[in-house]
């Protein structure tokens, strides 16, 4: 099954996975709650290609989980904001966080 394949599940989890379960899509949610806003930002952060970061921005921005308000008219650049849908899935986001700062913590190697 692709992820596709679920936006018309009958369960909220897997339509909710299948617009926001990619690894890159939530790093730019991370990004947006961390104040990031400029695409090239996203690109730094996340490692993602240009590719990956605009086909995630154009699928949020659709969904109204990000609004994208231009910055720079003469050089077409937007920035993009979480919306209110979008703040809305800060709960999970930092569930993930703290998940993660237990379950998974960074590991030093010795003499750093």
């Amino acid at each position: 099954m692709k992820w596709k394949d679920l936006e018309d599940n009958w369960c909220p989890v897997a339509r909710t996975l299948a617009l926001v379960g990619d690894k890159w899509t939530l790093l730019i949610l991370r990004d947006c709650l961390l104040g990031l806003e400029r695409f090239d930002q996203f690109a730094a952060s996340t490692g993602a290609t240009r590719h990956i970061i605009a086909a995630r921005l154009k699928r949020l921005v659709a969904a109204g989980i990000l609004e994208k308000i231009p910055y720079d008219n003469a050089k077409k650049r937007f920035a993009y904001r979480l919306t209110e849908d979008g703040q809305e899935l800060t709960p999970a986001l930092i569930t993930f966080r703290d998940w993660g700062k237990k379950h998974l913590p960074v590991r030093r190697h010795a003499g750093s």
